[in-house]
């Protein structure tokens, strides 16, 4: 058991630092910025520990995780007043599992050595489900010997937990997830779209096609209810936006050629325009509908 400290305790923190407690035993004191959002967290999970400051809270810990919004949100909790640098021990390692940019990543693995800390850039894929399931993919970065300490603890909320390199390539490699993520419900919503305009029955297709090389987790987890019109099942558009500004600005830096990233990032810039900043990403079928009526 580790003496363990959450920092966040949104749709992702508040079931995974849970199953810190449950799944993994360990001792578990969590901070939110909004207190009652802790206290909620105490009302489920009684043998844990709030504290009313990232600082507070990570003295004494082992392990730092943080889940909150941006880049500035992990810096005013890692390096800001009463931030948890200030308080944690020598040799401890704060794991971030916030998708920021890679160069925040760097600036604050840099902070924390200096320090005498360990930071982890952890970025998770899986979604709420994935969250309250406990079955999240945990893309790493950051010291290998650090993190074959951290691994373990980690895996009290994960089925897949990798380290992919140094500091910053847990947050690239969240960049290509979330590349491969929009081309495919991109790909998805126009393919929904034709079917339903062509008149077939869409069950029976999709049925048919995920048997096949057409398969993919947002086909089988997403296409009815983008039948159905229905898109509060998942990750945030406005929260996509973010990830894909990320990706776009990386690409400048390194080289790389995104043009279908460009466009889907613009077709959200679109929905979050008509007010669909909180519908989920499968959301792009509506553009289609749009412009058929």
């Amino acid at each position: 058991m580790a003496n363990v400290a959450f920092l966040g305790l949104g749709v992702m923190g508040f079931p995974m630092a849970g199953h810190l407690l449950t799944r993994g035993g360990h001792d578990v004191t969590v901070y939110n910025r909004t207190p009652a959002r802790a206290q909620d967290w105490l009302a489920k999970f009684p043998k844990g520990k709030s504290a009313p400051t990232p600082a507070a809270a990570a003295k004494d810990a082992d392990f730092v995780f943080a889940c909150v919004g941006n880049d500035a949100d992990v810096r005013a909790v890692t390096t800001g007043a009463d931030g948890a640098f200030a308080a944690m021990s020598k040799g401890s390692i704060f794991i971030d599992n916030t998708t920021t940019s890679a160069e925040l990543a760097r600036e604050l693995s840099q902070a924390a050595a200096a320090k005498d800390l360990y930071f982890i850039d952890a970025p998770v894929s899986g979604g709420q489900a994935g969250a309250e399931n406990g079955v999240l993919t945990v893309m790493s970065g950051g010291d290998a010997d650090a993190f074959a300490r951290a691994e373990p603890v980690i895996a009290s909320f994960a089925r897949m937990v990798k380290r992919i390199g140094p500091s910053g390539a847990g947050q690239l490699t969240k960049m290509v997830n979330q590349i491969a993520i929009a081309g495919l419900v991109q790909g998805l919503s126009e393919a929904i779209h034709f079917a339903e305009c062509a008149g077939l029955d869409v069950a029976a297709v999709i049925d048919t096609i995920s048997k096949g090389a057409a398969q993919s987790w947002q086909m089988e987890n997403r296409w009815k209810t983008m039948h159905a019109r229905e898109f509060n099942f998942g990750f945030a558009v406005d929260w996509m936006r973010k990830d894909l500004g990320f990706c776009l600005a990386e690409a400048n830096r390194n080289g790389a050629q995104l043009p279908v990233t460009a466009i889907v990032d613009g077709y959200y810039g679109e929905i979050q325009a008509a007010g669909g900043n909180r519908f989920d990403t499968s959301s792009l079928i509506t553009r289609l509908d749009k412009r058929s009526a």
